[in-house]
This record gives structure tokens, sequence and C-alpha cells, in this order.
């Protein structure tokens, strides 16, 4: 974690903040390390105590972001499966007038670094499985890497999505899919998985209810 947010300050942007979640899962010393580079005024350490899990920690990330007035907010990895160094392609595309951009290791320029082959296949049959029976055509629909502009955030309740685990990615996008959005190509770096069974029969049943839960998410 310590080398994430280091490289993250090394980027040329004065005004990019960083905000980790964590949670009472966090039994390292990923907090100590996080609360010693609070001092550069850039790093907001967010201990989320009611925490369900990794998507319940995204999501108050969001909320405690637009709070503090973000206009732009990117969400990724903090293990090192995302690397800092492809932050501003991000950036550059939301300054274009996109309103999301999804990382994508699917698309040319993109790549998977010591990934398990099964993690392979279920990363791009999730793809072009969600793809099917959501009528989405993006290229990666799982990738964690991903940006917004302050106002799509704003439509959304957050608090309505129905994904507790990986599946999260796709609703996301799929919620996103009348925006104007770009995939840009990332490189993702495998290490402990957290893809379980019960993950994926999560992503299962949730899969098949993402369009009917739109009006939720929208819904005043």
């Amino acid at each position: 974690m310590g080398q994430i947010l280091d490289e993250i300050l090394e980027l040329p942007y004065d005004n990019l903040s960083v905000y980790p979640v964590i949670d009472s899962y966090s039994r390292d010393r990923t907090e100590e390390i996080i609360r010693q580079r609070e001092q550069t005024g850039r790093v907001k350490c967010i201990f989320y105590q009611e925490s369900t899990g990794v998507i319940s920690c995204y999501l108050e990330g969001f909320r405690q972001a637009l709070a503090d007035g973000a206009e732009q907010i990117i969400e990724m990895d903090g293990g090192g499966s995302h690397l800092p160094a492809e932050i501003p392609q991000f950036i550059e595309k939301l300054e274009e007038g996109y309103d999301c951009v999804w990382g994508s290791r699917f698309i040319q320029g993109g790549g998977i670094r010591r990934l398990p082959v099964y993690r392979r296949i279920l990363s791009g049959g999730g793809t072009l499985l969600a793809n099917l029976v959501l009528g989405t055509r993006l290229k990666d629909m799982t990738s964690g890497f991903e940006a917004f502009q302050r106002s799509i955030l704003e439509e959304m309740r957050l608090d309505r999505f129905l994904s507790k685990g990986h599946i999260y990615q796709t609703e996301m996008r799929y919620y996103c899919r009348n925006y104007h959005t770009v995939e840009v190509p990332i490189h993702y770096t495998g290490g402990k998985s957290s893809l379980t069974p019960a993950a994926v029969s999560e992503a299962f049943r949730v899969l098949f209810r993402i369009k009917k839960n739109e009006k939720n998410v929208f819904g005043g």
C-alpha cells in the first residue's frame, strides 16, 4: 500500500487526493501506512466501520469524495493489481468530456500478468456472458479500474446496488451504458484472489436481476 500511495502522490497533479478505504478486515499495517501519509494533506484514511465487504468500501469512498467536493473520481485496487502510472489516461479522457472511463484488460494495449488460467477464463467468460444478458458491448465488463465525472455518481442511489462482490463492476457498467463512456487499456497484475465459489454464485444470481434494479438505483 505504501508504494502505491507514493506513486500516486508523485503524479503531476497537485489537486489529486487519495481516499484509501479500510475496514475491520484489515489486520496488517495498512492503516498505519496510510496514516503516515495523511500529513501530506492529500491522503484521507477512511475507516468504514459499517463495511460489509470490499464493494461497500468502494461505495463509501465515492460518498466521501462527493461530500468533499471532488469533481472527478477514480476507483482502483490498492493491493498492487492496478498501476498508478496508468491513472493519467483516465484523467485525460475525463478532461476530454467522457462521463465514465473503464479500464480494460482485453483491448489493444491492455493485458494480464500472473493470473491463473481459470481466472482469465472467468474474466473473459464473464464479459461475454454479461454482454449477452445485458445487451452491452464492452470488451471488459469486470475490471475494477474506472473513473467518473461527479455528476454521474450524484445521480445514483449508491445504497441500492445489488452486488456485494465481483459482479459490482458489471452492475456499474450496465447502469452507465447510456452515458458517454470509453475504455482505456490497463495492465492487471494478479495476486491473492478473493474470487470464491460463493462469489461466483452471487455473480450469477445478481446478473439476471440487474436490469430490473436499474429503476431503484436512479429512483427517488
